[in-house]
């Protein structure tokens, strides 16, 4: 196994629990979920404590394997604690807030210094909110718990010459409006990205580095509705592509970015010469919506061997069959490799049923993608 790498095991008896901090000024926060996590153990709540400074203290005696956080507390905010964190021992942290609700800029702050995952909670009904949820919380713990925190550092800098440096005369495609410019060109390649826990991190690195004339992207990541309008404007605001949040009926055109709407699932579509996606409502598929599967079978129908399949860091397996579909129909497919997930679920599975064609290093996807679009990718050697 790799250094720094966990892998998660069921927790036997001989084996110790995972130890939860909970940092939350509300008593029935805290106690509701001391009561749901201790019928599981798997883990162990090490204590629940009302603010970061008591938080601070409990852990100078013993340090938690991961932290549920709230931002709004008095004395010290979330926010300000989790960098504390992350400066001095990177530690999972799972961020639990009334506040993730209405802000999502404060969600992708708390991401982008380090936070695993996100649970909203609601203002009203919480009590039961947090009992009905308690068995998603326990599942997020235990798999913050294998998370690869050396892979939660923030994003890489952004390099002036990166882009440059990955285009080639070849592959600069100049971005057109509707109906100018060669339709084979618009058409011809396009990318699918399927990501989940530590995928924001991610996915920024990998499209940072992208120039302009990149073929599309489609991307479900999968995070909660409110939330990927923000996303998309924060990544458009770095990047040389343009990426905004999909909307129903938008074309997939070379250095355009196009992120599901959270809370709806997003699919690709031929409409004549050009591919287009389709955002639209429809039950949770692997518990999601959106769904990396329902994004990726829509891509195996109606693109294959014009399509890029690529799996990133995160929990579970959706995806996994979907790019399955994706390599049946002749798609080339890759996986994130385990050194750089922060949680090495979602491209494991796809390795193990053999939908990825190989795995490679977090650095290594932009180019990937930049040598797909100009027809050089070979994924049989090596």
């Amino acid at each position: 196994m790799r250094p720094g790498v966990r892998r998660f095991q069921p927790h036997e008896a001989d084996l110790k629990p995972i130890r939860v901090l909970l940092v939350d000024d509300s008593a029935v926060v805290r106690q509701v979920l001391t009561e749901q996590l201790a019928r599981d153990p798997a883990i162990s709540v090490m204590a629940a404590v009302a603010d970061p400074l008591f938080a601070m203290a409990r852990m100078q005696k013993e340090w938690p394997d991961v932290i549920v956080l709230d931002i709004e507390m008095p004395r010290m905010d979330g926010l300000s604690f989790l960098r504390k964190v992350m400066d001095e021992r990177p530690t999972p942290v799972i961020i639990c807030s009334t506040l993730a609700e209405q802000g999502a800029a404060t969600t992708l702050e708390a991401l982008a210094a380090g936070a695993v995952a996100i649970v909203t909670k609601p203002r009203l009904g919480l009590k039961q909110f947090l009992t009905d949820a308690s068995s998603d919380l326990t599942s997020t713990i235990k798999a913050a718990a294998q998370a690869n925190m050396r892979q939660l550092r923030p994003a890489v800098q952004r390099s002036p010459g990166i882009a440059q440096a990955l285009a080639s005369p070849a592959t600069r495609v100049e971005s057109s409006a509707a109906g100018a410019g060669p339709l084979r060109q618009t058409t011809e390649r396009i990318v699918a990205i399927g990501a989940s826990t530590g995928g924001t991190q991610a996915i920024e690195s990998i499209l940072v580095a992208l120039p302009r004339g990149s073929p599309g992207v489609a991307i479900v990541q999968h995070m909660p509705e409110k939330f990927t309008q923000a996303f998309a404007e924060r990544l458009n605001r770095l990047c040389d592509v343009e990426v905004r949040e999909a909307r129903h009926g938008e074309r997939l055109l070379p250095g355009h970015i196009l992120i599901a709407p959270g809370g709806r699932h997003m699919t690709l579509r031929r409409n004549g010469a050009y591919y287009c996606v389709e955002v639209v409502d429809g039950p949770l598929v692997n518990r999601h919506r959106p769904s990396v599967d329902v994004l990726f079978r829509s891509v195996a129908k109606c693109a294959g061997t014009n399509a890029l399949g690529l799996i990133l860091t995160g929990m579970g397996d959706d995806g996994a069959r979907g790019l399955k579909e994706m390599r049946d129909a002749g798609s080339p497919t890759l996986a994130q490799d385990e050194a750089t997930c922060v949680v090495y679920g979602m491209p494991k599975e796809a390795l193990r049923i053999g939908a990825a064609q190989r795995a490679l290093p977090l650095m290594d996807l932009p180019r990937a993608i930049v040598d797909w679009g100009a027809g050089r990718l070979n994924l049989r050697s090596g």
